[in-house]
């Protein structure tokens, strides 16, 4: 015989499932959901970690349509991606890395460095030539989006073979090589994320990944739907 108590035993079971699926779908949930979605050159950053989450929340508002205004970095990410893309790919460097050129310059070959870095991919005229490419009075190379992204592969690919890390790849490309190495030595740290490094190549990453997530995410991100997505 069936007990009395069967109906409202299966409402209060209704209604706690009811409630789990609403915990499992509120914003902090899916968010939480996301967060654990988001990688660079197929490595997770620790956003167990509260500095970490918080440093890459900020970055992530920073490239939101919201603080933009603009399409620019869709527009430009969706004519040159593709190819940069093929590039790296062709040297075994992460696809991730494509990004680069979009923080560096926002694909803008005429922007240039009180440094002295220009191009595409911002280098300096020694590594431009160090690593195949012509920059003098006559010709400049680091100009030349192909030519230029097989030597930012190159390099890439030699980085590398000195951290082999990807993430402290990013970083020494940002900050070079013999600068990121005494920070490892002096710090004692092999981890990217427990480094302190001056502002710029200390949000370098958080740069990077952020700019990845919004070009690859245009509407979580507020930019329109018709928004085309380069992936190469």
């Amino acid at each position: 015989m069936e007990s009395i108590e069967d109906p409202y035993k299966q409402k209060l079971i209704a209604y706690a499932v009811s409630k789990v699926k609403e915990r499992e779908s509120s914003p902090e949930k899916q968010l939480e959901a996301y967060f654990k979605t988001i990688t660079f050159a197929d490595e997770c950053p620790p956003l167990d970690n509260s500095f970490v989450k918080r440093k890459l929340s900020k970055y992530l508002s920073n490239f939101s349509f919201k603080k933009q205004q603009s399409h620019y970095l869709h527009e430009k990410a969706d004519k040159h991606l593709p190819s940069i893309s093929k590039i790296l790919m062709s040297y075994g460097i992460p696809e991730d890395f494509k990004y680069i050129p979009l923080v560096e310059s926002g694909l803008d070959v005429s922007v240039t460095s009180h440094r002295g870095a220009g191009g595409y991919w911002q280098f300096m005229p020694q590594t431009a030539r160090l690593f195949g490419l012509k920059v003098n009075a006559k010709v400049d190379e680091r100009l030349n989006l192909v030519k230029s992204t097989h030597a930012a592969a190159r390099y890439l690919k030699y980085l590398y073979s000195e951290f082999g890390d990807w993430t402290l790849v990013a970083a020494a490309y940002n900050v070079g090589g013999g600068s990121l190495k005494s920070s490892l030595r002096r710090q004692g740290v092999d981890n990217y994320y427990e480094l302190r490094l001056n502002a710029e190549t200390g949000s370098y990453v958080y740069k990077l990944i952020s700019v990845k997530e919004v070009i690859e995410n245009p509407v979580k991100y507020g930019y329109s739907e018709n928004m085309t997505i380069s992936k190469g």
